[in-house]
C-alpha cells in the first residue's frame, strides 16, 4: 500500500492505494459463505414441537380440563396459538431485522393463518355458547336444575336425635385439632392441620375429618417417602379429637409435589373431566379417600353447572375410579357442594316465573339466606338453609334440606325469623359473656320449629347452647348442656301457651346406664329447676329434679342407677335416677 501526502493537509494529501509493493493489485477478500436456508416444512415442524413443549409445561402447571364446556380450555388454546405465531415470526425474520411491509404481511399469512382461523372459530363458538346459555333464553331450564319436594316438617325432623346434631362448626373443630396436634411431639414439628375440615357421617355419627399437610418443602423432602402418617377425627357431639394413625402413609394430597399432588394426579388420569371440589373423606373402616366432584354444564355450553358423578382416589395408593351419581358408594357424604346447591335453588327462586318477572315484578322470587349448615340424617349429610324473599326482609318463608350425595331436596313451608335474627337473639341472652353463635340448625321440639345453635367464646370453644323458637324468636333458652337448654326451652313453651305441658321429647340422646355409690352431692337452681350434681366413681353427673324427683332425698352413700348421656368429660347429663 502506497501513501502520498499532498496539499491541503499538514502533511499533504493522503492517498491510499490497493496496489502491492510491486505495483500489482492486492488480492480481493473471499466472498461470505451464504446463509443456510431452512426449509419451510422443517421450520414449521420445529415450531410445532417447541409449542408442544410449552403446552405441556403450561398444562403441567395450570391443569386445564380439555373440554369445550370449560372456559379455561379456550384461553389455553388462544395462548398456545399466540405463542406459536410469535415463535414462527421470530424464527422466520429474526429479531430486529428489517423487512419490507409486503414481506412481513406475507410472513404473517404463512405463519398465522391456520391458527388464526381455528382461534376465530373457537371464539365464535365461545360467544355462541354464552348466548345459548344465557338465562334470558333458558330461564325454564335453569329453574329445573334443582327439584324440591314439599315435605312435612314434623314427620321428617322428628326422627333426628340429639346425638346426631353437629355442635361444632369448622372453626371450632379445627382449633381442637390444632390443640391435639400440639400434644403429639412426633407430628407437630413436621406437619400442620389443614385449615379446612370436612363434615361427614362416620359410622352413623356426625364428625369432622381433617388431614395433615407437610410443614414446608424441607419437611416434605424428609417425610415424602413414608407419606403423611395420620389424620384427625373430631367428634361434633362430644368434641373429642382422635388421631388416626395409618400403617401406610397418605402419599397423595394437596401438599405433595410433582405427580403425587392430588389435583395433578386427577388431571393426568382424567384430562377431560371438570372437577368442582376435592374433599377428604374416610370410609366406614377409616381408610382415607379423596372425593372429587365431577361437573358438567347442562344448559348450552357454559350454563347450569351440575354434578354428574365423582372420582374416588385412594389417598394411600392413588388408585382411582369414576362413579356416576347413582353409583356413588353410600359411605360418601359429599358429592354436591353447598355452593352448587345454593346456586341451583337460587336459579329456581329467581326464574320459575320467567326471566322478565325476575327483573321487574319479581312476583314469587325467593333466594337462600346468607348462610347454611349441615345435619346428619339417615346415614347421609344434608345441607340446610333458610329461604327468604328477594326483597331483603328479615324473615324466612321456609327451609330446604338437600342430600349432598344424591341431591334429594325437601322444602318446608314454615314462616319465621331469619337465621341471623335468631343468632342475635341467642347472643343477646348471654351478652355478658360476649359469646358468638354458630349458624343454627332447624329442629322439631314438641311440634315447634326450633333453631338450635352453639355459643362459642373468643377461642372458638363451645361453652353453651341455645334454642330459639322460629315463629316467636323472642323465646330464647340457653344452657351449659343440651339437656339443660332443652328443659329450659320446654318450660318457656309452656309459659307462652305453645305446648300443654313439658314432655321429654323423643329426641333425647341414647342413654348409657351407670350404677354406683354417691360420694358427694351438690345442688343449684337453673331456670327455676333444682339440679343435683352427684359425684360417682370420680365423675360428676347432673340430674334435674324434674326428671328424677327421687334425687331430692338422696344421701351420700346411697347406691343408685342412672341413665346418662355417656359423655367422657365434664359434667355428664343424667336423665333418670333410681335408688337401689
Amino acid at each position: 500500500m502506497i501513501i502520498r501526502f499532498g496539499n491541503g493537509f499538514p502533511f499533504g494529501d493522503v492517498h491510499f492505494s490497493s496496489e502491492g509493493a510491486d505495483g500489482e493489485a492486492a488480492p480481493a477478500r473471499p466472498p461470505r459463505k451464504p446463509k443456510k436456508v431452512i426449509s419451510q416444512t422443517r421450520l414449521t415442524v420445529t415450531n410445532l414441537l417447541i409449542t408442544l413443549l410449552f403446552a405441556l409445561a403450561y398444562y403441567y402447571l395450570k391443569l386445564p380440563a380439555i373440554n369445550l364446556k370449560n372456559p379455561g380450555f379456550y384461553a389455553f388454546f388462544l395462548l398456545l396459538s399466540a405463542f406459536y405465531c410469535v415463535l414462527s415470526l421470530v424464527r422466520k425474520f429474526g429479531v430486529g431485522s428489517m423487512q419490507s411491509g409486503s414481506d412481513f404481511v406475507q410472513g404473517v399469512k404463512d405463519c398465522c393463518l391456520v391458527p388464526a382461523v381455528i382461534c376465530a372459530l373457537l371464539v365464535l363458538l365461545f360467544l355462541v355458547g354464552n348466548l345459548i346459555s344465557a338465562p334470558i333464553f333458558r330461564a325454564k331450564a335453569y329453574s329445573e336444575l334443582l327439584k324440591t319436594e314439599e315435605s312435612n316438617f314434623t314427620e321428617d325432623i322428628d326422627e333426628i336425635s340429639f346425638n346426631q346434631i353437629p355442635m361444632l362448626d369448622s372453626t371450632s373443630a379445627n382449633n381442637l385439632a390444632n390443640r391435639k396436634l400440639g400434644e403429639l411431639a412426633d407430628l407437630v414439628s413436621q406437619f400442620e392441620v389443614n385449615r379446612e375440615s370436612y363434615q361427614i357421617n362416620y359410622n352413623d355419627h356426625p364428625v369432622r375429618v381433617a388431614y395433615l399437610n407437610y410443614g414446608d418443602v424441607f419437611k416434605w423432602l424428609k417425610n415424602t417417602s413414608s407419606g403423611i402418617p395420620a389424620y384427625m377425627i373430631i367428634d361434633m357431639v362430644t368434641q373429642e379429637v382422635t388421631v388416626k394413625r395409618l400403617p401406610e402413609g397418605i402419599h397423595y394430597s394437596p401438599s405433595e409435589y410433582f405427580f403425587r399432588y392430588i389435583d395433578r394426579h386427577l388431571r393426568f388420569h382424567y384430562p377431560t373431566l371438570m372437577f368442582e371440589d376435592v374433599n377428604f373423606e374416610i370410609d366406614e373402616e377409616g381408610r382415607p379417600w379423596w372425593v372429587a366432584s365431577v361437573i358438567t354444564k347442562r344448559i348450552g355450553l357454559f350454563g347450569g353447572k351440575d354434578v354428574t358423578g365423582a372420582v374416588l382416589v385412594d389417598a394411600v395408593t392413588g388408585e382411582s375410579r369414576y362413579y356416576s351419581v347413582e353409583e356413588i358408594p353410600t359411605w360418601v357424604d359429599r358429592a354436591f357442594t353447598a355452593d352448587i346447591i345454593m346456586q341451583q335453588y337460587n336459579y329456581y327462586g329467581m326464574y320459575h316465573n320467567g326471566f322478565i318477572n325476575s327483573l321487574f315484578a319479581q312476583s314469587g322470587c325467593t333466594t337462600t339466606t346468607r348462610g347454611y349448615n349441615y345435619i346428619a340424617q339417615n346415614d347421609d349429610v344434608w345441607v340446610y338453609t333458610g329461604i327468604t324473599s328477594v326483597g331483603g326482609d328479615e324473615s324466612n318463608i321456609g327451609f330446604i334440606l338437600v342430600n349432598q350425595r344424591t341431591k334429594e331436596a325437601k322444602y318446608y313451608a314454615i314462616a319465621g325469623a331469619e337465621e341471623y335474627s335468631a343468632m342475635s337473639s341467642a347472643e343477646g341472652a348471654v351478652q355478658q359473656y360476649k359469646y358468638n353463635s354458630t349458624f343454627p340448625l332447624l329442629l322439631n321440639l314438641e311440634g315447634q320449629p326450633t333453631y338450635f345453635m352453639a355459643l362459642k367464646d373468643a377461642s372458638s370453644l363451645v361453652k353453651m347452647y341455645a334454642m330459639v323458637n322460629v315463629q316467636q324468636y323472642q323465646i330464647v333458652a340457653t344452657g351449659s348442656s343440651v339437656a339443660e337448654c332443652q328443659q329450659s326451652y320446654l318450660q318457656q313453651l309452656v309459659k307462652n301457651n305453645l305446648v300443654a305441658q313439658p314432655e321429654l321429647p323423643s329426641t333425647v340422646p341414647d342413654t348409657v346406664p351407670l350404677e354406683g355409690v354417691v360420694e358427694e352431692i351438690r345442688s343449684s337452681v337453673i331456670a327455676g329447676n333444682t339440679h343435683y350434681y352427684l359425684l360417682i366413681k370420680g365423675k360428676w353427673y347432673d340430674v334435674s329434679i324434674a326428671d328424677a324427683p327421687e334425687s331430692a332425698i338422696l344421701n351420700v352413700g346411697d347406691e343408685v342407677h342412672l341413665e346418662t348421656s355417656g359423655a367422657a368429660e365434664g359434667i355428664i347429663a343424667a336423665y333418670s335416677l333410681a335408688i337401689k
